[in-house]
């Protein structure tokens, strides 16, 4: 009986044992771990933990650590982040779970854009924006901004450049305006960016966003007409510190060679038919041939006999006298020597570029750290650029609620050089000399001839030029977080430009030789700065409803002040240059310098800006199928008329994701968007006193009662206000698709818009009777429409290989649909519309029968 109980007593703990399990399994506890990846095995932040069915979740922290209470023994979490495959894992009673996660294979859609003053989910967005990430191209070594963006984005067009800076321009959407600037808004990292494209490093970028539509862009307002380019640059990853380090190198090619006339052409071909032609008329049978190639039907002493030339004459300097071939050409000739002038202006450039970086996230801090040398040759001789970059992020997490940061960036540009003209290869004949006589130096003019073509190297070997930019941008902000689920930013953003332009043109050379020499020094300081205060509330309520409210209230100014000397007749001598302008006896002051690089090119002298702006935006869906945006900002710049010198920017936006929808439901179609948007957006650029009077002075000569001669002073307006002057304002349309088919596997989009810009901002002539010759005003109206399409598909994803395409199309019609005042119907007899004409009679006809003085009233406009 004693036997039979012990046999028992096993079972018995083990139902115990499995009555304690499944009471743990009933009972809530608290379950903490972490979560890694393989590419960050000391943990990912941010990442999401939840309880499957249940409301219960939190985030890893810095550490990728986690702790969730009120965690069902028997339940399961559920782990999830964008860019990871979600995983659900069963809680069994355990109260340490780790995870490791894995990339996940996500739709384009899935990533998360730049929207302005935020973020948001490409499929959450109601505008039209493309996305490029640098990642992307890493293996084509971009070396600009434009490289990377380069046939990436439908509706953006680059312009090319042969130059070794490559700054090509950018365009979107067509040209929607006609004196005014027409290139896009470039934001850097969530801050309007005012600098060269050519300062910020493409090693540097994280992802591109072009914003193209009116709704995506009003939260810019100003100059967002032309779209918006918003540049996110990379920061520091959690982990250990990461150091990378690339060098690249290359030759810059022709990509056509274009060959002249080689030494013989040039004789046979270009020179032979060119006094055939001149001579059409009197020119004897094979009077402009070699003498030595005549047919045997014409002896020589004929052939002479045709311009009276001496019977005893060399025929072959006649011939060439009679191709007009100069004394110098003519004893090359005889000699054999030629110069290939296309192979000494033209070579293959050699193109290097370094960088290095420094990154990581420890704590509570993240940083980055990068400098970078490009240094480039065009495919001209003497044509070269470089750049040395550096930039630092650091992001610093003070408190819970308080976190503070810097994106600062340094760039110095050396565009000195001073390239060969290679416009003058064909002012130049091969049989020239490149010495003189002596060869000590080069040949003024390699032909000889008073009219012909200079050397093209003289202008760069007695060039002395410094031409530098030294950039500094920063943007200091802090970000904190309020009750109720605000959080409040504040960025300040100063930009400082050192522009230094030194240069010196020898009297050595001939044309310089007669001014005693020529020297330029001119400085330029540019400081700009700007202030957004920004206020943004997200909120779900509920499981349907989400809303977002972006606030922001803005200031900046700008100034620059420029200096810039001229001197001519050094004395006693120009060896120095513009290292002494003391040796010059004329000097240019400033006052009478035109700078053709600011502005219209009218503008000297100091200046000085101001701008202001208020923004709201509010986002609505509802089960993230319906989804509405709001945007308005109110825009002001001093540029404008004193009357106009604000403006209002509303737009609105819709979107429906209509693959969520109960009644359609498709195993090929995962994802489906349609968005139609319509806004207005703005254009401030132009010159900062265009639409001011300023006066200028002057002088001339005046006769005297006694017939005496003498200078006299004058002070006068040099330039016509216009009060009445306002924004360009661009009126947009926007009907796009987003898509994703396959599982995923193909995924794209599709947009029509139709824009229309009035009150245009142009450079108006004015008749001479006026005293000015041109008045800044808003006329006429421009058109623009088009198609964009994008598609990108994942063909394999493997381990070890991955093949992804992409392939975008678009098509722009621009149109001026008029010019002057409005379009007026053309009526018939009976009534009916026939065509239209422009009206203008008033904008033509104001000054007749008003006095002289109305020039100064600007009301008499009426324009």
């Amino acid at each position: 009986m004693k036997e039979r109980k012990l046999r028992r007593l096993p079972v018995l703990l083990c139902i115990l044992l499995l009555c304690q399990w499944q009471t743990t399994l009933a009972q809530d506890i608290t379950v903490q771990g972490r979560v890694t990846t393989a590419e960050r095995p000391n943990g990912v932040p941010g990442i999401s933990v939840s309880v499957e069915g249940s409301t219960n979740g939190t985030t890893t922290n810095d550490e990728g650590r986690f702790r969730l209470t009120g965690v069902p023994g028997s339940g399961k979490l559920v782990f999830s982040s964008v860019g990871f495959k979600t995983q659900t894992i069963a809680v069994k009673g355990q109260s340490n779970i780790n995870v490791e996660l894995e990339a996940a294979e996500a739709s384009q859609l899935e990533q998360v854009v730049v929207i302005g003053y935020g973020t948001a989910k490409k499929k959450d967005l109601t505008g039209a924006v493309s996305s490029v990430k640098a990642t992307q191209l890493e293996n084509e070594r971009p070396s600009s901004i434009q490289d990377i963006l380069r046939g990436n984005i439908p509706g953006l067009n680059i312009g090319f450049t042969a130059s070794p800076k490559g700054d090509a321009s950018l365009e979107v959407r067509g040209k929607n305006t006609l004196n005014a600037g027409s290139s896009p808004l470039i934001v850097l990292d969530g801050i309007i960016y005012y600098g060269a494209l050519a300062d910020i490093n493409p090693n540097d970028i994280e992802t591109i966003d072009v914003l193209k539509d009116a709704s995506s862009a009003a939260v810019y307002g100003a100059k967002a007409a032309s779209g918006v380019i918003q540049v996110t640059t990379k920061k520091g990853k959690t982990g250990k510190p990461v150091i990378n380090f690339n060098a690249s190198t290359g030759l810059a090619t022709m990509s056509v060679n274009e060959r002249v006339y080689n030494a013989e052409e040039f004789l046979y071909t270009w020179r032979r038919n060119a006094q055939y032609s001149t001579n059409i008329a009197k020119a004897k049978p094979y009077q402009f041939d070699d003498p030595r190639q005549l047919p045997s039907s014409i002896p020589v002493a004929d052939w002479l006999a045709y311009d009276n030339s001496n019977p005893t004459a060399d025929p072959l300097t006649v011939w060439l006298q009679r191709l007009n071939l100069q004394p110098v050409e003519i004893a090359n000739y005889k000699a054999g020597r030629t110069q290939n002038w296309y192979d000494m202006m033209f070579h293959n450039g050699q193109r290097q570029d370094y960088n290095i970086s420094l990154s990581g996230r420890q704590d509570r801090i993240s940083y980055y750290w990068s400098m970078g040398y490009m240094k480039n040759e065009g495919v001209v001789v003497g044509d070269d650029y470089n750049v040395m970059r550096s930039r630092i992020n650091i992001d610093a997490k003070v408190t819970d609620f308080l976190s503070v940061g810097t994106n600062t960036q340094f760039s110095v540009r050396d565009e000195s050089a001073v390239p060969v003209d290679w416009t003058l290869i064909t002012a130049n004949s091969p049989w020239g000399s490149f010495w003189n006589n002596d060869s000590t130096d080069y040949r003024y003019r390699p032909n000889d001839e008073a009219s012909g073509g200079a050397n093209p190297f003289s202008v760069p070997k007695y060039t002395d030029r410094l031409k530098k930019y030294y950039t500094l941008n920063s943007s200091i902000y802090a970000k904190v977080s309020l009750p109720f689920d605000i959080k409040y930013q504040l960025n300040f953003t100063p930009r400082f430009e050192w522009y230094n332009y030194f240069n010196g043109q020898s009297s050595k050379y001939q044309d310089w030789t007669n001014v005693g020499g020529i020297a330029t020094r001119e400085n330029r300081n540019i400081y700009q700065w700007q202030v957004d205060n920004l206020l943004t509330w997200s909120k779900n309520i509920g499981r349907d409803h989400h809303v977002d409210v972006t606030l922001l209230a803005n200031a900046e100014k700008y100034k620059v002040w420029r200096n810039k000397v001229v001197g001519t007749g050094f004395q006693p001598s120009d060896v120095l240059g513009y290292h002494n302008m003391g040796a010059a006896t004329i000097t240019v002051p400033c006052n009478t310098c035109v700078y053709s690089d600011e502005g219209d090119g009218t503008q000297f002298g100091d200046e000085v800006s101001t701008a202001d702006a208020l923004m709201a935006r509010l986002f609505y869906s509802y089960k993230d199928r319906y989804m509405l945006t709001l945007t308005a900002r109110r825009d002001g710049y001093s540029a404008f008329g004193q009357s106009n010198p604000r403006a209002t920017f509303p737009s609105a936006a819709l979107g429906w994701v209509f693959s969520d929808e109960p009644f359609l439901k498709s195993n090929w179609l995962n994802y489906g968007k349609l968005r139609v948007s319509y806004g207005l957006n703005g254009n401030r650029d132009i010159g900062r006193y265009v639409a001011l009077a300023d006066l200028q002075t002057g002088k001339y000569l005046h006769v005297l009662p006694n017939g005496n001669i003498q200078q006299v002073s004058q002070l006068y307006v040099n330039n016509m206000q216009n009060k009445l002057l306002k924004w360009e304002t661009t009126t947009a349309f926007n009907v796009g698709l987003d898509f994703a088919l396959l599982n995923n596997r193909i995924d794209g989009s599709i947009d029509v818009y139709k824009s229309k810009t009035n009150d245009l901002l142009v450079k108006r002539t004015l008749p001479d009777i006026l005293g000015f010759s041109f008045v800044w005003d808003n006329l006429g109206q421009v058109d623009n429409k088009g198609i964009e399409v994008g598609l990108n598909s994942r063909n394999i994803q493997r381990n070890n290989f991955t093949w992804n395409t992409s392939l975008n199309f678009s098509l722009n019609r621009n149109r001026i649909v008029h010019l002057y005042g409005a379009k007026t119907d053309i009526k018939d007899a009976n009534g009916n519309v026939i065509g239209q004409k422009e009206a203008d009679d008033k904008a033509n006809k104001w000054f007749i029968g008003h006095p002289l003085d109305a020039i100064w009233d600007q009301n008499a406009l009426g324009i």
